[in-house]
């Protein structure tokens, strides 16, 4: 986040005027249900986050420490968040900027469908400052929003209005990327923008939660999730109009977004609320600290899950099942590195005779080092199918669908996905497991 930037930014006249346009939040009970008639959104992994941010660290620990603009740390993760979205399904463009003498990069990906004239965007800004590698700041917002895109791809969404993400260049010198896209967006593609949630600083290690209060009906989406928890929160003042949402509202985009704190110190009553201490919300801001270790991990856990509620509430859509019967285990089961194999089980029930020809098997394993596993499908009567056998070289992840032969098989009874870590230094887990009967 820039926090040097002018106090705050003066939206444009009738802001009201330029409404949402559909965009409906939810009240929220126990756990935040999504809109009437929409599809829930899904638990994102604070696992994946943080391996994202884990990634990104050692991006910049590669690259002299940082991962600031103009400087190779950046351009390399911009290129890791690509092929990540360019492999899930997204069109991405990249597009490029000068400031400080340097070529500034802006990353963009849309998910195909939706209405094009009523787009709902999220971004946040990838660049650190030269000082540090910039895992709170941003690489968490940048975490988040990659791991909801990824999940938008798994579940096959299919939204009413069209999803766009972004990824910005040089916030940290004066919101020069997010500017540089609003000015050049012609003004009928910007009207088509109904939403743009900013998510800049989520996981802050003395945390509190913050809504931005700009926009009421993202407001109130984000503050109805919270509510769910039962997590009180304020509205964000510290960083306003300093992050890469100011642009937009001063473009006439209605806005919104989250925060956990940066340099300011935490009240006796914000640590009454939220726990913590009475000192910065983040000392690491802007320092060579600002490392993994920099992260609390509840707060970028429960940001991570109001992004994802938000984009599914605010898109409104559904998610088509697959064809057929389908059978799935999404209990997460712990992968030990070099260490016995483990076991998702799905009880199949109801089909009649044997398995097809063509058995469809959904895998989604997160996991740091591809090349260390061993994955089986074991059918009822204890008949192994090798799905992946230390494939993959230095990829991480296994997400992916298989199709077995398993014709001389029973259908019905307990198909279990065994997965096994055979070399040292690599962790995971299964997200989970699926088998489709046409």
């Amino acid at each position: 986040m820039n926090l040097s930037a002018p106090r705050r930014v003066t939206a444009v006249a009738a802001l009201a005027a330029l409404a949402l346009g559909g965009l409906t939040g939810t009240s929220a009970t126990a756990r935040p249900a999504e809109a009437a008639g929409a599809a829930a959104a899904p638990d994102i992994s604070l696992t994946a986050v943080k391996q994202h941010l884990t990634d990104l660290q050692s991006i910049a620990t590669a690259n002299g420490g940082n991962r600031a603009h103009g400087r190779a740390g950046y351009k390399a993760s911009i290129d890791f968040v690509k092929a990540k979205l360019d492999a899930a399904g997204y069109t991405t463009s990249l597009q490029t900027f000068t400031t400080s003498g340097a070529t500034g990069y802006n990353l963009i990906a849309d998910w195909p469908g939706g209405d094009p004239n009523q787009v709902l965007m999220a971004g946040s800004h990838l660049d650190s400052v030269s000082s540090g590698p910039g895992i709170n700041d941003n690489g968490s917002g940048s975490a988040a929003i990659l791991e909801t895109a990824l999940a938008v791809s798994r579940a096959g969404y299919q939204p009413s209005k069209h999803l766009r993400f972004a990824w910005w260049g040089a916030e940290e010198l004066g919101l020069v990327g997010s500017k540089y896209y609003v000015n050049n967006l012609p003004s009928t593609e910007r009207s088509k923008i109904k939403g743009y949630l900013n998510f800049d600083m989520i996981g802050s290690p003395n945390p509190g939660y913050f809504v931005y209060d700009d926009d009421p009906t993202i407001e109130q989406t984000f503050k109805s999730y919270f509510a769910g928890l039962g997590v009180p929160t304020e509205i964000e003042t510290e960083g306003d109009g300093r992050s890469d949402h100011a642009p937009f509202k001063s473009a006439g985009v209605p806005v919104g977004g989250l925060f956990t704190g940066a340099s300011r110190v935490k009240t006796s009553a914000q640590v009454s609320k939220w726990g913590g201490t009475a000192t910065a919300f983040d000392r690491c801001y802007h320092s060579s600290c600002d490392t993994t270790a920099n992260i609390n991990d509840t707060a970028l856990d429960r940001n991570s899950d109001a992004v994802a509620h938000a984009i599914w509430t605010l898109s409104a859509g559904s998610t088509t099942p697959p064809p057929g019967k389908v059978f799935e285990n999404t209990a997460d089961v712990s992968i030990p590195d070099n260490g016995a194999a483990v076991t998702s089980t799905v009880n199949v029930t109801g089909v009649t005779g044997n398995a097809p020809s063509n058995l469809s098997v959904g895998v989604d394993i997160v996991h740091t080092y591809r090349g260390d596993l061993v994955v089986d499908l074991i059918a009822p009567d204890g008949s192994v199918y090798n799905l992946h056998n230390r494939a993959g070289g230095s990829a991480d992840n296994i997400v992916q669908t298989f199709t077995v032969n398993a014709s001389s098989e029973v259908a019905n009874g307990a198909w279990k996905l065994r997965v096994q870590d055979r070399a040292t230094y690599d962790t995971g887990y299964v997200n989970g497991f699926k088998l489709t009967f046409p």
